[in-house]
């Protein structure tokens, strides 16, 4: 799969916290993330979420309830994440999830910045 190769942290845990709805993913860098399931859900990497090219990202909205119901692994690279949407076409590779928690906060700035833009209450 392209991104991965030998510098690529690999998770050594993939807890997930049902009452909290937060997937907790420890790295073999020592580098722990905690991603909320919504977090995970309106970044799915799934064409339905992405579009098919930049700029056509649908923006995912009522969400925050959402929870992951079932964890797939793919290969040794990626996890597949179901949630209780029913949505479930996202495979969540090693390299992605790492950026995720590497960039949370920013990118979930640009969530809400996008949802006040677009006039939705994030409730």
């Amino acid at each position: 799969m392209a991104g991965l190769n030998k510098h690529t942290p690999i998770p050594t845990e993939i807890k997930l916290h049902q009452k909290s709805k937060l997937l907790e993913i420890t790295f073999n860098d020592g580098k722990r993330f905690q991603l909320s399931c919504e977090f995970l859900r309106v970044f799915s990497p799934s064409a339905e979420v992405r579009g098919h090219g930049p700029g056509q990202e649908i923006l995912q909205t009522g969400k925050q309830d959402v929870a992951i119901t079932h964890i797939e692994p793919i290969g040794h690279y990626a996890v597949q994440l179901n949630f209780s949407d029913g949505h479930n076409t996202g495979l969540y590779s090693w390299d992605l999830l790492y950026n995720y928690g590497m960039n949370q906060e920013a990118m979930w700035q640009r969530y809400l910045q996008r949802l006040k833009e677009a006039g939705i209450d994030r409730e």
